[in-house]
């Protein structure tokens, strides 16, 4: 049995095909096949079951398979803990980002980033939270930037920035000239929010409860992009974060309107495991955030 081996049966267990499992392990099909049922032999079990259109784990394979992840996992940890050991700055951080944050973070954060930490850099991954979580704990991600609530056991949270929410509406729209909007009164109108599963949503709907209501006039989209341009477009009214609103991302067909106060908000946050073994990468990711943060709000100052 070898860390080889495992990565196969891993792979196909998550592609559920041996054609796409063996193309993300960068071998040929054939000796992925090979290598997988010589492992079944020596283990005596069958770990899948082969269709003509798919791939099945087996009972007894799924928690081979479970077990396999683990063990990968821990040696990807021997080899973190060797380069943290070296230098905690060098070499690749794997950092996960909400995809309501992703995009208006990411561009100043990166530049910020390299000039406090130039040997290290990132592989991102845009994902829901529920996704995030998964990965963080597997090991997939060491690192996330995301909104709280986010409170799984084994993973430490630290608060980063509070980012409030604006109304946005078509121009020439009623409310454009308003100085602000309460949020009981989108629910009057035609509006615009993400999908469910989505924490922004969520976040939306709990400062909006009205929004609920089976009567309320409401579309759903997938991106934040992709709110604004059907805002845009006269559709209807929508929120943003204020992130989305800065000035590199305005658009004159859409005007942000504030909430009556108290203003909505949500709390972004970096969560990693306990166990991870790089301080120091986590705090430059946090002094990065921060000189992001600074730099904005002296340019809207």
């Amino acid at each position: 049995m070898t860390l080889t081996e495992l990565r196969y049966i891993v792979a196909v267990a998550q592609e559920r095909n041996f054609g796409r499992a063996a193309q993300k392990c960068f071998v040929s099909q054939p000796a992925l096949s090979v290598a997988i049922q010589k492992l079944e032999e020596e283990l005596g079990a069958s770990l899948f079951e082969r269709g003509k259109t798919e791939i099945t784990v087996t009972a007894v394979g799924a928690r081979i398979v479970e077990q396999a992840q683990k063990v990968l996992e821990e040696t990807a940890r021997i080899r973190e803990i060797a380069q943290a050991g070296r230098n905690p700055l060098a070499g690749t951080l794997k950092l996960g980002v909400i995809y309501t944050v992703a995009p208006y973070l990411l561009p100043d954060l990166i530049p910020a980033l390299h000039v406090l930490a130039p040997q290290m850099s990132l592989d991102i991954e845009e994902n829901l939270t529920e996704n995030l979580e998964t990965e963080l704990k597997s090991g997939r991600i060491d690192t996330a930037i995301l909104a709280l609530p986010f409170a799984p056991p084994g993973v430490v949270t630290e608060y980063l920035y509070e980012e409030p929410f604006q109304v946005v509406v078509p121009a020439g729209h009623r409310w454009a000239k308003r100085r602000s909007i309460a949020p009981g009164e989108l629910s009057t109108e035609h509006t615009i929010l993400l999908n469910v599963g989505n924490c922004f949503r969520a976040q939306v709907l709990d400062a909006c409860p009205e929004l609920n209501r089976s009567d309320t006039h409401v579309s759903r989209t997938n991106s934040l992009e992709t709110v604004r341009n059907m805002v845009a477009s006269g559709l209807g009214i929508s929120v943003l974060p204020r992130d989305a609103l800065i000035p590199k991302y305005h658009s004159r067909l859409v005007v942000p309107v504030p909430f009556t106060k108290p203003v909505p908000s949500r709390r972004i946050a970096i969560a990693y495991r306990k166990s991870f073994p790089r301080p120091a990468a986590i705090a430059a990711i946090r002094e990065a955030v921060a000189v992001t943060r600074k730099g904005r709000e002296t340019s809207s100052a």
